[in-house]
């Protein structure tokens, strides 16, 4: 593969300093360009600068790359990375794209201004540079129009969805005339090195994901304001409960900004003159009017919610004045939370006979049959809808997924009985297409493929190893509700947890327990890994505090035991084993991956040992792993304090410190040397298998058990001074200090002199020993339930 190296980002705008700060998360040096000032601001007047100095002629790239580096959540995967991102002016510095492998143009959106930029830019370029356009809806032909027909042949649309660290989706939208082997090149940067899913839409307005998605948000304003339902009701009607974002509605708007919601709305009525459905993009009054009053949302400090003192408000928009925020009371809603499967929730709720139920009904319906008419106007077929709408809006499931999920002939047959109208696509699904849009044939996903009328398989994705397609294939080798074994193929197992949160209990332990027995008889690695969301969110705390309360004391013991010594296990092991984290990884899920032969970790992945906020610590070893790695961290012989690398070892923990991406988990040391990130999650399984079979092909060996030296008294003090100081001081609650200390005993290894060789066999005696003490204190206690009750932490 043709590797991304170097690329420039003309427009530093909110969207551009955004792709840039991405592109360098990748490892790719960045030119980050814009305008120069017209005029000296009043800052740079009292500094006696000049326009002709560069820091004023770069001025607006720079605070563009500054607003990045400060963007929350965080753009840079570390601070450092910003370090890869060069400003510079269209004036002074254009002749450098001359360098670049790529050209992203991502400057305001206006077919004039854009078409005059590239103008200037194809003065500079060469033939083997790729052009692109990040435009959200402007058609890419016009933007190209005018160019040379070399030119034209390395242009495309690259369109980004913000922000794009963490939105997966990047819609390619190639011209007629685009080199087939160049769109081939752009969608391998992508999806290998940026971690995009990629989806090719075509040259329509707002292509594929804004086009349905503003549609839906459009309609579901329209049907708010005919139904009187409060923001509230809204946001809780098309959020989790349907399979959506936690942001749903309105808060979403909030953080995309009034004004380009906006845009893309007036941009949809322009140019869709040929939509039966045009005049739902008009924009309503309200919006007209936030935004004359400049209630654009986050950016302008407010638009449908804004805090208040500490305090969500939210915008009543009968009388647009705000209100503190009211929990939405729906009883069809209350009812539905109680049905795990989403199918028959859905279904329950689109059946209610009260105004929730009307709105569900009358929005689900129109975005089904919206998106029914549109293939094969913006996409060649329905996989790309249904991925766009998953990878751009964060959709558990597409349109044409749900469409299968509630039943097309049942969909279609209350729209006729309502005299709407029911798509031309489902009609030919329906006559020809079994009645479905997806169906398995033999293990294989398969789709109804407009073009030629039947159903063909959905597209394999390099680098993408599915585990549900190798339990449909029978390669499920044990299973039971906590985890399942499958066999990867090629000597390799990978045991899946699949409890809720992907929670570690007896299940899981004795399910990876029965994966070492099996890959020790049958295969030659192991990886540990799953689809989640997130990888473990630790231990089961629901069943450790009841297990509390009943005084199990001895029971609790012993698990935790087992856990210790699976993970010792583990770490010994003769095979590899690869941990594959990704998403949050908390606690025990974090103590699973430590002691790993190697960890492959998506780059989304959040690390962190956070027990203490728990009120706890620690106890499957990793406390004790942790303050190994510390010691080790000076080489044999050296005569050198060993008190600053435990130290920072019991702060990380003390203080929960999870990583914000998978390389800061390398600072705080969580991952080392060797430990690997997979920038594509989708690709994760597949690299942590690939890690594996090449640890077995070099003859990887499990690590010599050594003991290894602890601070004991002489670290203990000087932690206990300090936690003195912190809680005289008001900074930390008194069981914080309590819970604090108990770690600090655990890891400076007890009260031995300094420079005592323990093994892991003690410093797990300790961990256990402090985990069943601290479990047994009512403060501690009272977190967890606070916890279990409301997702959050409490300080007591």
């Amino acid at each position: 593969m043709r590797r991304l190296g170097s690329a420039a980002v003309l427009g530093s705008g909110v969207m551009g300093a955004a792709i840039a700060a991405h592109l360098a998360n990748a490892g790719v040096s960045v030119l980050l360009l814009d305008i120069v000032p017209k005029e000296l601001s009043d800052e740079e007047r009292k500094r006696g600068f000049a326009l002709s100095d560069p820091r004023v002629r770069n001025r607006i790239a720079a605070a563009g790359k500054e607003r990045a580096v400060k963007a929350s959540p965080a753009a840079f995967f570390t601070p450092a990375r910003a370090n890869l991102v060069t400003v510079g002016n269209f004036e002074d510095h254009l002749k450098g794209i001359a360098d670049c492998d790529w050209v992203i143009e991502a400057i305001v959106e206006d077919l004039a201004i854009k078409q005059q930029l590239l103008d200037r830019v194809e003065k500079h370029w060469h033939e083997g540079i790729v052009v692109s356009t990040n435009t959200s809806g402007l058609p890419v032909g016009q933007i190209a129009s005018g160019r040379s027909p070399s030119f034209q042949r390395h242009f495309l649309g690259t369109h980004f969805f913000n922000p794009p660290r963490y939105l997966k989706l990047l819609e390619i939208i190639p011209l007629p005339q685009t080199d087939h082997a160049l769109v081939g090149v752009v969608t391998a940067w992508g999806e290998r090195q940026l971690g995009k899913g990629i989806v090719y839409a075509h040259d329509r307005p707002n292509f594929i994901a804004n086009r349905i998605g503003s549609y839906g948000f459009r309609k579901a304003v329209q049907l708010m304001l005919e139904l009187g339902l409060t923001i509230e009701e809204v946001d809780e009607l098309t959020g989790p409960l349907i399979g959506r974002p936690r942001s749903a509605t309105f808060r979403t708007t909030d953080l995309v900004g009034l004004d380009t919601v906006i845009h893309v709305s007036e941009n949809s009525y322009r140019n869709l003159a040929d939509d039966p459905e045009r005049d739902v993009f008009i924009v309503p009054p309200l919006f007209q009017e936030m935004a004359r009053r400049g209630w654009l949302g986050e950016k302008s400090g407010g638009g449908f919610y804004k805090r208040v003192d500490g305090e969500i408000y939210t915008l009543d928009y009968t009388t647009m004045e705000y209100r503190t925020r009211q929990r939405a009371k729906l009883p069809s809603v209350e009812a539905a939370r109680l049905i795990e499967d989403p199918a028959k929730r859905l279904r329950q709720l689109l059946s209610a006979p009260d105004k929730a139920g009307q709105f569900l009904w009358q929005l689900t319906s129109s975005v089904l049959a919206y998106a029914a008419k549109r293939v094969p106007e913006i996409a060649d077929d329905v996989v790309n809808v249904d991925r766009a709408m998953r990878w751009g809006f964060a959709w558990d499931i597409g349109p044409f997924e749900t469409w299968d999920l509630l039943g097309v002939a049942e969909i279609a047959t209350r729209l006729q009985d309502e005299g709407r109208e029911v798509p031309d696509l489902v009609r030919e699904v329906m006559s020809r297409g079994d009645g479905v849009f997806y169906r398995k044939q033999n293990g294989t996903r398969e789709f109804y493929d407009v073009a030629v009328k039947a159903h063909r398989p959905v597209p394999e994705r390099p680098n993408v190893l599915w585990l549900p397609k190798l339990k449909d294939q029978g390669r499920t080798v044990a299973s039971n509700p906590g985890a399942t074994l499958v066999d990867m193929g090629d000597g390799i197992a990978c045991l899946e947890f699949h409890s809720k949160l992907n929670t570690i209990g007896e299940d899981t332990l004795r399910m990876a327990s029965r994966a070492l027995e099996e890959v020790r008889k049958s295969f030659d690695g192991l990886v540990i890994g799953n689809h989640g969301a997130d990888f473990s969110a630790g231990a089961n705390l629901m069943l450790m505090l009841l297990e509390a309360q009943e005084g199990n004391w001895d029971d609790i013991a012993m698990v935790i035991r087992q856990f210790q010594r699976l993970n010792l296990a583990i770490r010994y092991f003769e095979k590899p084993v690869v941990a594959a984290p990704a998403g949050r990884t908390l606690a025990g899920g974090c103590e699973v991956c430590l002691p790993c032969a190697r960890i492959q970790a998506a780059a989304e992945t959040y690390l962190g040992l956070v027990e203490v906020g728990m009120g706890l610590i620690p106890a499957g070893g990793g406390t004790t792993e942790m303050v190994r790695r510390a010691a080790f961290r000076l080489p044999p012989g050296v005569d050198a304090d060993l008190f600053p690398p435990v130290r920072f070892a019991f702060e990380t923990i003390a203080l929960a410190k999870v990583s914000l991406s998978a390389e800061e988990a390398f600072t705080l040391g969580y991952l080392r040397e060797g430990d690997g990130i997979s920038m594509n999650g989708d690709h994760l399984l597949h690299d942590a298998k690939e890690v594996c079979l090449s640890l077995v092909r070099t003859g990887s060996r499990p690590p010599l058990r050594q003991t290894f030296k602890v601070v004991g008294e002489r670290g203990l003090a000087a932690i206990e001074a300090y936690l003195y100081l912190m809680r005289t001081g008001g900074h930390i609650s008194e069981h914080d200090a309590h819970v604090s200390a108990r770690l600090a005993h655990v890891a400076c290894g007890g009260r031995v002199p300094y420079g005592t060789d323990v093994s892991e066999e003690y410093m797990h005696d300790l961990e256990r020993e402090a985990f069943v003490s601290l479990l047994g204190h009512p403060r501690t206690q009272e977190r967890i339930r606070h916890f279990l009750q409301t997702g959050r932490p409490l300080r007591n």
